[in-house]
């Protein structure tokens, strides 16, 4: 699930908070 947003820059930072929260 994380791959796939490894694969976008700058919504990686983004997608990360969301997964955190």
């Amino acid at each position: 699930m994380s791959a796939r947003y490894y694969k976008k820059p700058g919504f990686t930072l983004i997608e990360l908070l969301v997964v955190i929260s």
